[in-house]
């Protein structure tokens, strides 16, 4: 049986997913220099590899590093930079101080992108001359509630996957032609995005989720695997649908390994994996308000708006 990934590939059509890796090697050649938020997943890594390839040492890729970044992706992504000659560099960021981030509403992401943001403009105020800000965002994420992506917009980053049209799937494709490892990685989001909005971010908190996803995984749990905190200590697993007999079958380890880090209550989630699905509470309440950066001329500059899977819209931010 294929794994979503391997399934998603089938769906590529090779000529015009080339045409585009040959656009986006032209449009990061043009830049005279970038720096790349490298987080190690497949969107990031093709972007950094493909960002060397086009400008050499004059791309540097960028990993923020904080308590809400699984210790597996920082190795993950200082391997990948290592085995392709990246020029990588780990620098702290400050989501973990800023309060508007610890207590989790709708919008958490937009802070930790503001971080993210203001971790790299620090670096490309050292360097000569204009230095592009790039993100891994693809034309999939355009459709799903994502308030950091406002964030990046705010303060002049750029999505060179989005400029070209690259979905998810092909990048994912091209990245297999290209020899990279993280062509079929599962997503792979911060560990924040695990804690239901409203209970608080903290470092125990993440800690305890890392604990249990990486039990999970040792005990063969494959592909998506996220262990959701809904507060009052209480744990919801979500894995893909085929892995659902084999988190009962390993039940008691399942609940032993979760209960070691810190869980009361051991649910598992009979839907299976869902991207994002704590933000399917959103729906069932307002949304936060617009955020404007400092610098934009209009409150609403680079608002998003995409539209939800019953045909109504979420704004972004």
């Amino acid at each position: 049986m294929s794994s979503p990934v391997q399934a998603s590939l089938h769906q590529v059509a090779e000529r015009p997913a080339r045409d585009k890796l040959a656009g986006l090697h032209r449009l990061l050649g043009s830049m005279g220099s970038a720096l790349v938020a490298f987080s190690g997943g497949a969107d990031s890594a093709f972007l950094a590899f493909m960002a060397h390839q086009a400008l050499g040492d004059q791309a540097l890729a960028v990993t923020a590093d904080s308590a809400s970044l699984a210790r597996s992706e920082l190795r993950d992504a200082a391997g990948f930079a290592a085995r392709f000659g990246l020029r990588h560099q780990v620098v702290p960021t400050s989501e973990l101080e800023d309060e508007a981030y610890l207590r989790n509403s709708g919008d958490r992401c937009y802070f930790c992108k503001s971080a993210l943001m203001r971790a790299l403009e620090a670096i490309s105020s050292q360097t000569a001359g204009a230095t592009e800000i790039l993100v891994g965002v693809n034309t999939d994420d355009l459709g799903d509630y994502r308030p950091g992506q406002q964030a990046v917009r705010e303060r002049g980053g750029r999505w060179p996957l989005v400029e070209v049209g690259l979905s998810k799937a092909e990048i994912r494709w091209l990245s297999r032609e290209l020899g990279l490892p993280t062509w079929d990685k599962p997503a792979a989001a911060c560990l924040s995005s695990r804690i239901a909005y409203g209970v608080p971010v903290t470092p125990a908190a993440l800690r305890r989720i890392e604990t249990s996803e990486t039990a999970l995984k040792e005990m063969g749990l494959a592909g998506r695997v996220r262990v959701r905190d809904q507060g009052n200590d209480l744990a919801r697993i979500e894995v893909d649908l085929d892995c659902l007999g084999l988190v009962m079958e390993r039940r008691r380890d399942v609940v032993a390994a979760l209960k070691n880090a810190g869980f009361v209550f051991v649910t598992l989630d009979l839907e299976g994996y869902q991207q994002g699905s704590h933000n399917l509470t959103l729906r069932r309440r307002p949304l936060p308000p617009p955020r404007a950066h400092a610098a934009d001329d209009e409150h609403n500059a680079g608002r998003i708006v995409i539209p939800d899977r019953e045909g109504g819209q979420l704004h972004e931010g």
